[in-house]
């Protein structure tokens, strides 16, 4: 954090949003030109306009002013003892909150540093120094009045007043009616919207809605990692979850079978695609909803965090005129991101590729995209069939999912095209085994599986907060690490801070092990040696496993051993 403010000249807040993506030079001129128009500040003219989010433009007052950026609608937040000396009115008016006190220096999170007076206003007031973090002018405004006005949360004023009448009448048409007509309430739309919004601010790539006896649970996952965040009253838990399920165009009157849909919607200025998942449970349905940037940009190999050796490795096999390319890991663990980001790489004019997926979760140029549809046939396997008729070069597969598809994709990759696919298995080896364990013959196999690459990702210690740490050479022999140094091992941890929500953590980098399907493995799959077999072959060949390239990264300060063991469980 930043105390004060430096005397030199500040770079234009238009010219930071600019420089950081998040709009482009014609949206500024516009921007300006209509700012002349309303006279309106120009951070509050571009959110209007939709060029930016409000998140966006706190962000690039953050830069412009040297602090950091805090999301408050992630955090806990509790009154400091200030009241005698700044008053309700006065934090509102000057949209300031008081964070804490630590080691006599009073934390605050405000909305603009433009005016130099209300800091000094707040030195004189409080007697203390301040440390100032940015933060979005509605989250400042509902930390103030839920604090240090009447205590309501945003969520609690939005339903205040609003009930849900009566129960189930036992009768299915009529319940559907009142279902649909408690989901179509003002404050039930405005929720589930807040809902989602917020998602999309704290980074979450997946909002749970958990219904309990006595309470409905809201969590967000945040870099891999589920959050407890603000929920709604348990009462609207029939209401919300029907909203969610009309927006997802799901079947509200079924409540005892588990159903799929699919929400696609603009907020913040990005077009989201949501994939919703709903289970019955013991207290009503759990739903979960994936959030999907579809507008997301792909990263080439180099950012996605590979060893220098990987990567090179893995960019030559990719311009392999054919065969198969297989990406392992559980759900989430980046396998998508790495395949868009190795079709990129390759794409040009001379190429046609055409991918298969459930969803599309990212947009590339000139590349044919399909998505499944199964309920008029169109599967994976259906899909696959007809592409190949298509006179494609690199063909995608979302997943593969069944031997049906598996033997389509192997057969392909036999015709002359190149194959990029998924899997879901624990490391790079397993994935033979369970092509095998599909019944797909060994010698199709060797035939034509160029690579596996297993994937996992770490969360990376937040930069703000980065602190020096040591590890127990006991302990870190005990897992069987090599090093070579005697006594403790510095490593480095976060401590935690406004920037990274107190987490210590911000972002994920992905950890990598690619076993390249040469003469040696090509015999031991001929011979149908089992995975640990291959492992062992691999890693004298050369291999690096998933844990060794996470220790690496522990070494490098990029991660932590918690956050390793966390994601491989001691592998490798």
């Amino acid at each position: 954090m930043v105390r004060g403010q430096g005397k030199k000249v500040r770079e234009l807040l238009g010219e930071i949003l600019v420089r950081e993506g998040s709009m482009t030079r014609d949206q500024l001129q516009r921007g300006l030109t209509h700012q002349r128009e309303i006279e309106k500040r120009l951070g509050a003219t571009l959110v209007e306009l939709g060029y930016v989010s409000e998140e966006d433009v706190a962000k690039a007052l953050a830069l412009q002013c040297g602090c950091p950026y805090l999301s408050l609608a992630s955090l806990s937040v509790t009154p400091v003892p200030v009241r005698d000396r700044l008053s309700p009115r006065y934090l509102r008016d000057h949209k300031v909150f008081p964070l804490e006190i630590t080691d006599g220096v009073l934390t605050v999170a405000m909305t603009d540093l433009t005016d130099p007076y209300t800091l000094d206003d707040l030195r004189l007031s409080t007697g203390l120094p301040i440390t100032v973090c940015i933060a979005k002018e509605q989250e400042v405004l509902e930390a103030i009045d839920q604090c240090y006005g009447d205590g309501q949360t945003t969520i609690e004023k939005l339903v205040k007043g609003y009930s849900e009448e009566g129960e189930s009448s036992g009768e299915d048409r009529e319940d559907v009616d009142h279902l649909r007509d408690l989901a179509s309430e003002a404050p039930v739309i405005q929720l589930v919207n807040l809902l989602i919004t917020r998602a999309v601010e704290a980074r979450a790539s997946d909002i749970h809605i958990e219904p309990f006896e006595e309470t409905l649970r809201i969590r967000y996952r945040v870099d891999g990692v589920l959050l407890d965040y603000e929920s709604p009253p348990k009462r609207l838990q029939r209401a919300v979850i029907s909203r969610v399920k009309i927006m997802a165009k799901m079947n509200i009157a079924e409540r005892r079978l588990p159903q799929d849909g699919r929400i696609r919607l603009q907020t913040l200025g990005k077009d989201l695609d949501l994939r919703v998942s709903t289970i019955p449970t013991l207290y009503g349905e759990s739903v979960v909803m994936r959030i999907l940037d579809r507008a997301s940009l792909i990263l080439s190999l180099g950012e996605l965090g590979m060893p220098e050796e990987v990567r090179l490795q893995l960019q030559r096999l990719i311009r392999k005129p054919h065969g198969m390319i297989l990406v392992t890991g559980p759900t989430g663990s980046g396998k998508t991101t790495t395949l868009y980001t190795a079709l990129s790489e390759i794409n040009s004019p001379d190429k046609k590729i055409i991918t298969i997926e459930d969803p599309v979760e990212y947009q590339l140029r000139g590349v044919n995209q399909i998505h499944v549809k199964p309920k008029i046939g169109l599967t994976f396997a259906n899909g696959l069939r007809s592409i190949v008729r298509q006179d494609p070069d690199v063909i995608m597969v979302g997943e593969i999912r069944d031997a049906e598809t598996a033997d389509i994709a192997i057969h392909a990759a036999l015709t002359g095209h190149l194959v990029f696919s998924t899997l879901h298995t624990n490391d790079a080896p397993g994935a033979i085994t369970r092509l095998l364990d599909m019944e797909i013959e060994n010698y199709l196999v060797s035939s034509v599986l160029i690579a596996v690459l297993a994937q996992r990702l770490v969360r990376v210690i937040c930069a703000e907060c980065r602190e020096s740490s040591h590890l127990d050479e006991a302990v870190v022999r005990k897992m069987g690490v090599r090093i070579g140094v005697h006594g403790p091992l510095q490593v480095f941890r976060g401590k935690g801070c406004a920037a990274c929500n107190f987490t210590g953590y911000r972002g994920r980098i992905g950890i990598y092990e690619l076993l390249a399907i040469g003469e040696e493995i090509q015999q031991m799959i001929l011979q149908k040696a089992d995975a640990n077999m291959v492992r062992q072959q691999a890693m004298a060949l050369g291999m690096k496993s998933l844990w060794e390239d996470g220790w690496a990264k522990v070494e490098q300060g990029v991660t932590t051993l918690d956050d390793l063991l966390r994601v491989t469980k001691e592998e490798g």
